[in-house]
């Protein structure tokens, strides 16, 4: 056997001796060995007994204190080694408390431990205690010199000595145990023949008592039996428990009325009366002291709203994951904002739908859409495409200047965390086996469990009040500061896109995340921001990258519709298109000469700029861009065009009846312009006598006449007569002339009266 080191604690097995022991001493020369027993045995011994006459409580006490322990035990040293060798010995370790471990706290406990340590000076010294022990045989000389030292008495000695050897021979052993005082967490009722109601006497007791007729208080304490019936009746309540007025009240009411009584025909409560139940503030005590404070609080709960909100979150949201662009979580809330129409600024559209997706392991928010039809997988499945396609294009559709915060760009991911809803679907599953390899799930009504991007959410909605008009601050407790006017609104949606790209880019680059790098990762200057983190996880080789072709982003995420291609261009959704690769495949010749066709295309909702179909002859996808000559402008989202497509149509029958009342006054007016005509016609040809110029003689003369202000000579002359009429007579030619003399002399006639 080993040698036995001092304050070693041992556990014999067998035989008399069976028991935990402390080592004090362990003589190898004189082959002794000095123990103390920790169990509450009596040893036959003139110092046990003297031990336990010292922990004899009085009879004042009403409870007896721990037993002390300390009386020195001499064995020979051959005995403990045979029981050893039979395997009856056996070194053991017992654990400290936890009290022992923090610092002392309080003036008044850390005197009395100061006192404690000046005591027992002697007895926490190794080399005094051995020479004292082996010199006496005992205690006695080290008791006498303590009670000397620390000026206390031998019982407060004895006392110390049985801490030592309870807990260690260290100075810690010796701290007060102030939180034990007044046996905490041990019931006192109040039962009948028991204890009397403790506190503080009532004012009526008090009277009575000083003119010397003591009463009993009026309010019994609280007994057994009452403590039982309130615990009972609230395990009935259903959580979440109702307020602790109305709680107090169910437990009365359920368990505390004994009587009843007929009235007509049906049994009626009869109220108990004063002091035959507990009050208020006695079943609230009971429930407060009985149940432990976490069951309190999910009492007054649900366990949804426990755990999702209150909760302990002692885990990382990025445990698990293997790095950046490994893990995106994705969500959708309804903006805090109103906007207004591209087409029309007066419009106002409403708020808009926002999606956000965040890499979880850096934080860095790595896409983003937003739209104004509700939440669903075709809109989903765009912010994916905003978020994996390329920056310059998703940027060049928005319209706004790529920054390129996260370096390298981002990916599709491997997986993908989101909520049930749109997600759970099989539209969202075929996705999912196209391009993405696994989907997270969290629970019903369990944010929580991806709260990195609800938290990214808040903080949108926190920036953006503050500083855009129409914005709505909803997390304001006062109402009439969560008033808004939507007319205060002044964003379009490319406006409140380009402004969420700049407020997320500024997040990626400067959101302090100090706390999230290591000693290695400080040592490598790795900047503490949610872009630096991306970086540098791409840099050493953890980050998740992977190549999807941009032809299968497309095909797999844009929504889809038909476009045609006619004689003038392809057409979609009423607006012309055109492309290169169209033209040198002649597609616009084949459709006016044979008729045009359908073809399948991709488009994103977010601009009318461009549109994807499969390349007819080649691999890849064609792009369209939207012609100069057509109806709509490359600023323009699909929502908004549908938007005034529908606007238009909510006013085409008054532009109807407009275009008809135009109608029918130009009929009007051009049955009256014949109605006139024909009655001067019928004048002329009644009064006219003579011979009628011939068709060209007429045709000639009106334009003479209509040649304003020309003199008859300068007149065009007449055409010259064909083969068939060169036989003009000269008389036609005289009444030619006449008529032009005469005409030019009712020319002067008329302007001498105007004169006049």
């Amino acid at each position: 056997m080993e040698r036995l080191s001092h304050n070693h604690v041992i556990r014999i097995t067998e035989g008399q001796w069976t028991g935990i022991f402390r080592v004090i001493l362990d003589e190898v020369r004189t082959d002794r060995t000095v123990l103390v027993r920790l169990e509450a045995r009596s040893v036959l011994s003139a110092a046990t007994n003297q031990l336990e006459k010292a922990s004899a409580p009085s009879s004042c006490h009403k409870k007896r204190q721990t037993p002390l322990i300390g009386a020195l035990l001499w064995f020979d040293r051959r005995e403990l080694v045979a029981l050893h060798d039979a395997h009856q010995l056996h070194p053991v370790e017992i654990e400290p408390e936890a009290v022992y471990l923090v610092p002392l706290l309080g003036d008044r406990a850390q005197a009395c431990f100061e006192k404690r340590k000046k005591t027992m000076t002697a007895f926490l010294q190794f080399d005094q205690l051995r020479d004292r022990i082996l010199a006496y045989r005992g205690l006695s000389e080290l008791v006498s010199d303590a009670m000397q030292a620390g000026n206390a008495s031998r019982v407060f000695v004895y006392k110390c000595w049985s801490l030592l050897c309870r807990h260690g021979i260290t100075e810690s052993s010796l701290r007060p145990r102030h939180d034990r005082c007044g046996a905490p967490g041990v019931s006192r009722p109040c039962d009948p023949g028991g204890r009397q109601k403790a506190g503080r006497w009532s004012t009526k007791q008090r009277i009575a008592a000083a003119v010397g007729k003591p009463t009993p208080p009026e309010q019994p304490g609280m007994n057994s039996d009452w403590r039982s019936k309130i615990m009972a009746a609230d395990r009935l309540m259903p959580s979440p428990k109702p307020l602790m007025p109305e709680r107090c009240d169910r437990i009365v009411k359920s368990h505390f009325i004994r009587r009843f009584r007929f009235q007509d025909d049906q049994l009626v409560e009869i109220k108990p009366g004063f002091g035959e139940y507990p009050n208020r503030q006695q079943i609230q005590r009971v429930l407060e002291v009985d149940i432990p404070r976490l069951q309190r609080l999910l009492q007054r709960t649900t366990e949804g709203h426990f755990k999702r909100s209150l909760r302990g979150a002692a885990g990382r949201s990025w445990k698990g994951v293997a790095g950046p662009g490994h893990t995106w979580a994705v969500d959708s809330t309804i903006g805090d904002m109103y906007l207004r129409s591209s087409i029309n600024r007066a419009w106002i559209l409403g708020r808009p739908v926002v999606y956000v997706l965040v890499d979880v392991w850096s934080t860095a928010v790595v896409g983003f859409y937003v739209c104004l039809d509700g939440p669903s997988w075709a809109t989903a499945k765009l912010s994916l495409f905003c978020s994996g396609a390329n920056p310059i294009l998703v940027a060049d559709l928005w319209g706004y200047q790529p920054m390129g915060a996260l370096m390298p760009a981002p990916t599709l991911p491997a997986m993908l965390m989101c909520d049930r809803g749109e997600y759970l679907s099989r539209a969202a599953r075929q996705t999912g086996v196209q391009l993405l390899p696994m989907q997270s799930y969290a629970p019903p009504y369990r944010p929580d469990l991806k709260g990195l991007v609800e938290v990214l959410h808040r903080i949108e909605k926190d920036k953006q009040y503050h500083f855009v008009p129409g914005a709505i601050d909803a997390r304001r407790a006062e109402y009439e500061l969560r008033r808004f006017d939507p007319t205060d609104s002044v964003l379009t949606v490319r406006d409140y896109v380009h402004y969420l790209y700049t407020m997320f880019s500024t997040y990626n680059l400067t959101a302090n995340r100090q706390n999230r790098l290591d000693a290695h990762m400080r040592a490598t200057g790795v900047f503490p921001s949610p872009a630096g983190l991306w970086r540098w996880g791409h840099e050493v080789g953890i980050g998740f990258r992977r190549h999807v072709p941009q032809a299968e982003i497309i095909t797999t995420l844009l929504p889809g519709s038909t476009a045609r291609i006619t004689r003038s261009g392809i057409q979609f959704a009423q607006r012309d298109y055109v492309c290169a690769s169209a033209t040198e495949q002649q597609w616009f010749d084949q459709a006016r000469n044979f008729g045009g066709w359908d073809i399948p295309c991709q488009y994103f909702p977010g601009s009318v700029g461009r549109i994807w179909t499969p390349s007819g002859s080649g691999a890849g996808m064609l792009e369209l861009q939207l012609s100069d000559q057509s109806t709509a402008s490359p600023e323009l989202t699909f929502d908004e065009v549908v938007d005034a497509f529908e606007y238009a149509r909510t006013t085409r029958a008054q532009v109807e009846h407009a275009n008809t009342m135009v109608r029918l006054a130009s009929l009007e007016m051009n049955e009256q312009i014949v109605s006139t005509a024909s009655e001067l016609t019928a004048e002329a040809e009644s009064r006219h006598n003579g011979t009628k110029p011939s068709m060209t003689e007429s045709r000639q003369l009106e334009i003479a006449v209509n040649a304003e202000g020309l003199p008859v000579a300068e007149t065009p002359a007449p055409a010259p007569h064909s083969e068939s009429n060169s036989d003009l007579d000269q008389a036609d030619e005289s009444y030619l002339i006449t008529m032009r003399d005469i005409l030019a002399d009712l020319n002067q006639v008329e302007d001498e009266r105007e004169q006049v």
